[in-house]
């Protein structure tokens, strides 16, 4: 008790003097970026660097004009692995573009700016001491790791009845909710028991994963590492038998759903989350919406669920383990938008705030500033119109990813109201009534860039503005 403690005042004094130190020498902007799943988050970290160290293409981000040069500096944690940026842009505009691989763990990178400071002021104090260098040190981690959040502040019963409840009729649970239907969690714990339900239920996951669910938790089980096997990730959801004596398998589910809250969660965001200033999470709104109305409505509860971890006056867990700190702007961004005409943008936009709004208002953030956004942080595809059943038909173009073809793909007419999407998902419907959305998986295009020029995107520039462009003033 007295080692946590002193080891509790002993990390507010480190963050004291860190602050201090950045703000009269080389402040830090500790940018964290994460994304459900296949959001495109790897592509979208390497897309931003390449763009801020060559920034031709960032015409809406103001402070392009004032950054005098960006270079890449080992990162400043000696214990976190770098984010291999030069592989993962090599992957995306090589002779033969391909996506990179998508992230297994934490990473960390540092890109530093030297920037002229802006206004009367700051070009006075330019003049006297030059210009400043702003390091900005981007935190790469999965999405399920960040869906955790949610855990928290549930206990095993509550997760265990929410979490049966939620995937009672989805397909790929079939086999898993048959072993734990049958099982008695009153009765003596036998350990092969216990990893018969665990490894059934990340096969579940995993398939679930795959199929486009969001609320994909707990996230180790997905990504174990070298937990792999253990204890804490031997669990699953039970239902509550009518006793549980000590010993039996329910009473210890329990107990490594406590284990793994303050074993495994809690130590990545005090170590890690209680770094960031900005946040950055990436979603596939698109891919949701053409797996149906479940998956939609399963992606706007597991938003509501993250944000409401945030939640001032019920989130004493979450306050406890970042010390003080406060993310204080979020960017939801919705990916892939070059799936669709521009035209449709403003509709993509419209339904990722409309997915947000009730989690948003409610949450009440205490000062931190969020947005919603489309974007597409590497351009794949070009548009064109074309005329088809005698219509004509706003589509984009690009290389398919499985065959090599060229293809023109028309997603559908997303509605002018997200209500017309946000209503029938909330009501559980199977399907879409009068609309149907495709989606193809394209693959990078072969890029030919002038000096100058980062890779081609959309709305990169718009999200950067929002994310860093205050702090390098």
């Amino acid at each position: 008790m007295l080692g946590g403690l002193t080891g509790g005042i002993g990390r507010r004094v480190d963050a004291a003097v860190a602050g201090v130190s950045e703000a009269l020498f080389e402040p830090v902007i500790r940018l964290g970026v994460t994304g459900l799943s296949r959001a495109g988050k790897t592509v979208f970290i390497t897309s931003l660097v390449a763009n801020l160290l060559d920034r031709g293409r960032m015409p809406q981000f103001s402070a392009a004009g004032r950054i005098e040069a960006a270079f890449l500096q080992p990162q400043p944690d000696d214990t976190l692995p770098r984010f291999d940026y030069e592989a993962h842009l090599g992957a995306l505009t090589g002779a033969t573009p391909h996506w990179p691989a998508s992230t297994r763990a934490i990473s960390e990178l540092r890109l530093s700016l030297r920037v002229q400071p802006s206004g009367f002021l700051g070009g006075l104090i330019g003049g006297l001491t030059g210009p400043r260098t702003v390091h900005l040190d981007i935190i790469d981690y999965p999405g399920e790791w960040l869906l955790d959040l949610s855990l928290l502040g549930k206990t095993y019963a509550e997760w265990s009845e929410l979490t049966l409840e939620r995937i009672a009729h989805r397909t790929q649970a079939a086999e898993f909710m048959a072993i734990a239907r049958a099982e008695d969690g009153g009765l003596r714990l036998e350990e092969p028991r216990a990893q018969v339900l665990a490894v059934a239920f990340t096969a579940y996951l995993q398939a679930a994963r795959g199929a486009g669910w969001s609320d994909c938790t707990p996230g180790r089980f997905l990504l174990p590492g070298d937990l792999a096997g253990s204890p804490v990730l031997t669990f699953a959801p039970l239902p509550k038998p009518g006793s549980v004596p000590r010993g039996s398998l329910y009473r210890e589910m329990d107990r490594r759903f406590a284990a793994y809250k303050s074993l495994v969660i809690k130590p990545f965001f005090r170590d890690h989350f209680a770094r960031i200033d900005r946040q950055v999470v990436l979603m596939d709104v698109l891919g949701a919406i053409h797996a149906g109305p479940m998956a939609l409505e399963d992606m706007r509860r597991t938003m509501a669920e993250i944000l409401g971890a945030f939640r001032p006056g019920q989130n004493g867990f979450i306050s406890s383990i970042l010390m003080g700190r406060r993310v204080d702007k979020i960017l939801f961004a919705a990916t892939k938008a070059d799936h669709l005409h521009h035209s449709q943008h403003p509709k993509l936009t419209a339904i990722t705030q409309a997915l947000l709004r009730e989690a948003r208002d409610r949450a009440a953030f205490a000062g931190a500033e969020t947005q919603a956004m489309s974007l597409a942080a590497l351009r794949a595809t070009v548009e064109e119109v074309r005329e088809h059943g005698g219509e004509t038909l706003d589509v984009v173009r690009g290389t398919l990813l499985d065959t090599g073809k060229q293809a023109a793909m028309f997603a559908g007419l997303l509605p002018d109201d997200p209500n017309h999407l946000i209503g029938p998902a909330r009501k559980g419907e199977a399907a879409w009534l009068d609309s149907d959305y495709t989606v193809m998986n394209f693959a990078p295009a072969r890029l030919t860039l002038r000096p100058g020029d980062g890779p081609p995107h959309i709305r990169l520039d718009r999200a950067a503005e929002f994310l860093l462009a205050d702090r390098l003033g």
